[in-house]
């Protein structure tokens, strides 16, 4: 590394440049894996809480399936019958409006599900009391409703009917399509579902909007979709279903493609200058002996140098203000994606680096005694 060391040495100022280019590059590549994060994890953590393997829809929904789903009693029934079926309820879904009792009369969105109250759904609280001992109309909050200003004891009327409910309970993070996560007992989701006042009737009262599964891996899903009229994806699956998550995935990759794009490109024009205005010297070593695999490699652990140095430093930073936004933005900073988003930085500016330094390959000895060729 003796003209990678010295070229860094004697061009601190270009080398700076080049590594504060690949910071900010970094720091974006954090920032946007954050948001990335934090918008699917707005979108469907409550989806990802729930502890299901699989969800079957009703065969005719299509696109945002949990707004066009509907299943009956019976699908769910005969779910629990087939072979491979450990568990199966009804869960149902609905994004509603919500206003706070009481002075100010607060306005809420919220993402309703409905369970059985003691059904393996049902969440357990982390304050309050669980669904089985809430009584008719009592739900659990998640804390994205707390944040809004919703407390045990509050009394809410959801829904263009006005029913009210009262909150006995709050579970932890939670949310679907960016709208915080409440479970009801699911004779209460029905009544809000349907916008149905006083009691339930008994054909709203056989109905959901998917049913929830606990397959064993010898479970012929295809078959009993078959058999059941049902359409049955995973749980990562029924992810597409939140409402705008696919766009909003498809938006974010594609902003992140083109950032490591542009690495790529940047850091391969910076040393396709390089290498031009270090013709001489190279065509030096090579007079000198130096074989054309000791200058490619000097030149790649020259590029490796700054892209760590500048890949290190950026997500340092971009660590520092991802942690300032948490709390104020659907932020979520992970360990897997910073991690891949600096390694992507890293790989793509050495293959950037690499289709530009090939140039050292075509460099003569003759250059160093000043010839015209």
């Amino acid at each position: 590394m003796f003209l990678a060391l010295r070229d860094l040495r004697f061009a601190r100022g270009r080398f700076a440049l080049i590594g504060a280019v690949v910071a900010m590059i970094a720091v974006l590549g954090v920032i946007l894996s954050g948001l990335a994060s934090g918008l699917a994890d707005s979108g469907i953590s409550a989806l990802r809480g729930l502890p299901v393997s699989h969800l079957a829809f009703d065969e005719s929904a299509s696109g945002e399936l949990f707004s066009r789903s509907t299943v009956t009693q019976g699908t769910w029934q005969k779910w629990a019958a087939q072979p491979g079926v450990r568990k199966a309820e009804p869960l149902g879904q609905q994004l509603i409006h919500a206003q706070l009792a009481g002075p100010g009369a607060k306005q809420l969105d919220l993402a309703v599900f409905g369970v059985e109250p003691t059904g393996f759904l049902a969440p357990s609280p982390t304050s309050g009391k669980p669904l089985s001992e809430a009584g008719a109309d009592g739900v659990l909050i998640s804390k994205d409703i707390v944040k809004e200003g919703v407390h045990v004891g509050d009394r809410l009327t959801v829904g263009q009917t006005g029913t009210p409910v009262t909150v006995v309970g709050t579970i932890g993070h939670a949310s679907f399509g960016h709208v915080g996560a409440v479970y009801a007992p699911l004779p209460l989701w029905q009544k809000l579902r349907y916008g149905l006042p006083g009691k339930v009737p008994a054909a709203a009262a056989r109905q959901a909007t998917v049913v929830a599964l606990q397959l064993a891996s010898s479970a012929d899903t295809a078959a009993i979709d078959r058999k059941l009229g049902t359409k049955t994806v995973d749980r990562a699956g029924a992810y597409a279903a939140s409402p705008g998550y696919t766009a909003e995935s498809s938006t974010m990759t594609l902003i992140r493609g083109f950032l490591y794009a542009i690495s790529a490109l940047v850091v391969g024009a910076f040393f396709t200058v390089w290498t031009i205005q270090r013709r001489q010297e190279i065509a030096l070593l090579k007079a000198m002996g130096a074989s054309t695999g000791y200058i490619l490699r000097d030149a790649l652990a020259q590029v490796t140098a700054i892209l760590l140095a500048g890949t290190v430093a950026g997500t340092a930073v971009g660590l520092a203000l991802g942690g300032a936004m948490n709390g104020s933005a659907p932020f979520s900073l992970q360990t897997g994606q910073v991690t891949l988003a600096g390694i992507l930085l890293i790989v793509l500016g050495l293959a950037g680096a690499a289709a530009a330094v090939r140039r050292v390959t075509k460099v003569q000895a003759l250059t160093a005694l000043g010839a015209n060729r």
